[in-house]
């Protein structure tokens, strides 16, 4: 019985192609642009979350102000002497701190505004590397005894951020300095490591008198937790101590330490309120849809009123006059999911190849778990029954005899 509905449904589609298909664009439109979204949406938190695996759950990040913030004016900033509380703290196994500062760079006589990284050379530098997944494919990286050399992100090197291509042996002025080019770091997919500049610490601290009594300024201070001890507990240590040392009470800090999965916690939440967000607005193009749905299937009660009364005539039900609707306007739905994730599943892909390949992003990547290529035709679907359940209702409730004289 239920193929015959199926059957029935189907031959009243492909009967009427071309209202079929103006019907089934707002669907396809709908769950393509869904489709597309989310998959990028999660293309991204994977990559996160990925990187964030990498540096591993027992690093507490401390920042100045309220993390990752930029604007830090009029925060007391975080200083060596900081980093000696911290490394001093129950818990802590290894502390590194890094400076990093908008600069101005002279090259090819053109000035541009490029940020500047300052970076140990000590054996604290193995956790800024490890912490920062960095990887060389050209020259080297900074060692001990460097002054006046310099590492550059891929964006810096091919052009992207100084009007030409960077080359190892360039010379580059930055704050009246001029600096050798020993190295180039592969693209990460973080825009202050690809589009900037590292040097080594105490001249980052020199060019922008960066030092103070309590010893060089610390833009990031990295840690490393004992592996017998608890992050988040490690981490309130850290505040308690730091509150201390800086004289502040608890909620009026002008710092932050955050546990990677904190971290990554709040990434999360961004991403899934600006996905929601746009998932919203691509959900009108479903209503719209739905609405397409309703109309052509009301339109179809009207000219098929005839054929219900002659249905009913030789002993077909409301419930199975109810059905056979239902699933028309379902298979309307799921048509147009179908197309719709092909389209969308191409389009995230594309936007991920471009994004990869000619914007040097590692962010773009389209991911297209199970639950949404099941969830998008499923949901299909049912905005379909339930854009024809009125007009579903209608049939099943006509009279036999009108029906039967209807023109």
């Amino acid at each position: 019985m239920l193929k015959d509905y199926f059957k029935l449904a189907w031959e009243n589609i492909t009967h009427r192609k071309i209202r079929s298909w103006l019907t089934i664009i707002g669907i396809v439109i709908g769950i393509a642009a869904v489709v597309a979204l989310i998959s990028l949406g999660q293309g991204v938190k994977k990559v996160i979350t990925n990187e964030f695996e990498k540096i591993g759950t027992d690093k507490i990040f401390v920042m100045p102000g309220s993390g990752f913030n930029p604007d830090t004016k009029g925060i007391s900033p975080l200083t060596e002497y900081d980093m000696n509380i911290i490394r001093r703290t129950k818990g802590v196994n290894e502390v590194a701190g890094m400076y990093y500062k908008a600069g101005r760079v002279l090259y090819d006589k053109e000035l541009y505004i490029v940020t500047i990284i300052g970076m140990p050379l000590d054996e604290t530098t193995k956790l800024l590397d490890e912490a920062w997944n960095l990887e060389y494919i050209d020259g080297r990286p900074l060692k001990s005894g460097d002054k006046y050399q310099i590492v550059i992100g891929h964006d810096v090197a091919h052009g992207k951020i100084l009007g030409k291509n960077v080359n190892i042996g360039d010379k580059i002025e930055i704050e009246g300095q001029k600096f050798a080019v020993v190295g180039e770091i592969k693209a990460m997919g973080d825009p202050s490591v690809d589009s900037g500049i590292i040097m080594p610490q105490k001249i980052s601290w020199e060019i922008f008198n960066a030092t103070t009594s309590s010893g060089g300024e610390e833009a990031e201070i990295i840690v490393r937790v004992e592996t017998s001890e608890n992050p988040d507990a490690v981490a309130e240590n850290i505040k308690r101590e730091l509150r201390r040392s800086r004289g502040q009470k608890e909620g009026e800090e002008d710092f932050s330490v955050q546990t990677t999965e904190q971290l990554m916690e709040s990434f999360d939440i961004i991403l899934s309120a600006l996905t929601a967000i746009v998932i919203g607005i691509a959900a009108i193009s479903l209503f719209v849809g739905g609405v397409g749905i309703m109309n052509t299937m009301y339109t179809s009660v009207l000219q098929r009123t005839n054929e219900i009364g002659v249905m009913k005539a030789i002993g077909a039900r409301n419930s199975h006059i109810l059905t056979i609707f239902l699933i028309e306007s379902g298979m309307l739905g799921l048509i147009g999911g179908v197309i719709g994730l092909l389209i969308g599943m191409g389009l995230s892909s594309l936007i991920a190849f471009i994004g990869r390949n000619f914007l040097n992003t590692m962010l773009l990547y389209a991911y297209f778990p199970v639950y949404l290529i099941v969830g998008a035709l499923l949901f299909a679907f049912v905005v379909g029954c339930a854009s024809g359940i009125l007009p579903a209702i209608q049939a099943s409730k006509q009279n036999p005899v009108d029906a039967l004289r209807y023109e």
